[in-house]
């Protein structure tokens, strides 16, 4: 039978087609972003979207049949990894462009920010009711208005600190965010809030970090300093004894190479990897091709698809991180009694993805083309230009958390289904994959992807005007979540262990 004229084809390999367009045949009712069968497929065979296997059929589907969770199934996929094979490819791929600039607070210590703000971070629960009462009387009290280059005041408060092991994945997880906010390029000065006698002490914290990025950093515990009331006042009283250092600083042209952008997704749809999720990948090549660094996150986001990073690996140790993690993901799922394809979410399966292997397929796009040069841990610093793939679980106000810990001064993120998604101290722009959700949801979406399907927009041109959209936020210009004053309560460090 004939494709029907909204059945977009992806690859010639593939059998598959995603509508462009919803679908009614009599009791039948179809979403753009489903797929739909392009020639028979037989029970157990492959399923191929973007040239590449997505699922397994799990009854026999006829050629033009809707082809989603209830005849196609996760199955196992390649792993016999082909380290570095497209290096010399992904090197070629590297744009040479003129380097662009943004307007930028360039530190002392060398780091250049984008946003200039003072950070309270909580070191345990105990003391995030404190600091959020702090800031908001700092907000509230009219004392920012003397300091038009201070950005704001954002507390920094989370559900843990205690109760857990003073080793281990979670504690390390919760250090490194913590001190990576503290010294974050967009945090002109942080005061750490304590408890007094929990597991996460500043004390130590200093000691493992050094004094990278110590001159900004403050600190007092509720104990010591007599109690909520108290505590609230000396944090007011301490904000303001900064404000005036902190102001004293002016924004001013930095080359792209110095910035580290954060590639995000959530509440993807059937559209993420065929328009938002490549677009961003354009304009992650392009950042690279000008000396900056890009970072992809979401472990659990690239399975199934991670065998098209490590084809790109810049070196054998490259790669051995990133199959290191992939094997911890399997174990970590596994002893949770969990499973990989627990991910896509219901929202993701009703805009037309089906297991984690297409969804993964979508997300990697983000990435770009040139070569993986470095893994890093959840919330480590970023040392490498380039693109760089830190490890963090797909839950966005995790990962995001993570990725500005590294040290990410702008986020941009995907959405298909929609997102009301903000961050702090480095801004998300927001980038709908259809035109539906950009109509839908003005007052969230940066920038319109849509297009790509509905109006023939290249791939190359949405990259490239993302990346002029992300130049002018780092220069200053706010972002809608920013204008909609999101970003203090998705502060969310990945927990793991037990809570004791």
């Amino acid at each position: 039978m004939p494709e029907p004229s909204n059945l977009l084809v992806l690859n010639a390999a593939d059998n598959v087609g995603v509508l462009t367009a919803r679908v009614e045949t009599g009791e039948t009712r179809l979403s753009a972003g489903h797929k739909i069968a392009r020639s028979p497929i037989a029970r157990g065979a492959e399923i191929v979207k973007f040239g590449q296997v997505i699922g397994y059929a799990t009854a026999d589907i006829p050629a033009g049949a809707h082809v989603h969770v209830h005849n196609c199934a996760f199955g196992a996929h390649d792993q016999n990894y082909h380290i570095g094979v497209d290096l010399a490819a992904a090197r070629a791929a590297i744009p040479r462009v003129e380097t662009g600039s943004f307007d930028g607070y360039r530190r002392p210590g060398g780091q250049v920010g984008t946003r200039n703000m003072i950070a309270v971070c909580a070191t345990v629960n105990c003391s995030a009711t404190v600091i959020r009462r702090a800031a908001e009387e700092v907000t509230r009290s009219g004392l920012l208005e003397d300091y038009p280059n201070v950005d704001g005041v954002v507390a920094f408060a989370h559900g843990t600190g205690c109760g857990m092991a003073p080793d281990g994945p979670g504690f390390a997880n919760l250090q490194r965010v913590l001190w990576g906010h503290a010294t974050h390029p967009n945090t002109g000065a942080a005061v750490f809030v304590g408890l007094g006698c929990e597991v996460m002490q500043m004390a130590r914290m200093k000691a493992q970090f050094g004094s990278d990025g110590a001159e900004r950093f403050h600190g007092l515990t509720i104990q010591d300093t007599g109690g909520t009331t108290k505590t609230i006042a000396r944090i007011v009283d301490q904000v303001r004894e900064l404000l005036p250092a902190v102001n004293d600083i002016e924004r001013e042209p930095v080359p792209a190479s110095e910035l580290m952008l954060a590639l995000q997704c959530g509440g993807s749809d059937g559209f993420s990897g065929i328009t938002a999720n490549p677009a961003l990948g354009a304009a992650s090549d392009l950042l690279v091709g000008m000396g900056g660094t890009v970072v992809l996150a979401e472990t659990s986001e690239i399975y199934g698809a991670e065998q098209l990073l490590l084809r790109r690996a810049a070196s054998p140790e490259v790669a051995e991180k990133l199959i290191e993690r992939i094997r911890w993901w399997e174990h970590y799922c596994e002893i949770n009694g969990g499973s990989m394809d627990n991910n896509p979410s219901p929202g993701n399966k009703a805009g037309g993805l089906t297991t984690i292997l297409e969804k993964s397929l979508g997300a990697a796009a983000k990435g770009g083309t040139t070569p993986l040069t470095d893994v890093v841990q959840y919330a480590e610093k970023v040392r490498t230009k380039g693109f760089v793939f830190m490890d963090s679980p797909g839950y966005d106000p995790a990962s995001v958390t993570g990725q500005i810990a590294t040290g990410c001064q702008v986020v941009t993120f995907t959405t298909g289904r929609g997102s009301a998604f903000g961050s702090k101290p480095a801004p998300t722009i927001k980038l709908a994959t259809n035109d539906r959700l950009y109509a839908a949801m003005p007052d969230d979406m940066d920038i319109n992807c849509g297009d790509i399907v509905s109006k023939g927009v290249s791939i190359e041109d949405k990259g490239r005007e993302i990346l002029d959209k992300v130049l002018r936020v780092a220069s200053g210009e706010k972002s809608k979540s920013e204008a909609l004053g999101l970003g203090d309560n998705e502060f969310v460090p990945w927990q793991i262990g037990a809570v004791m």
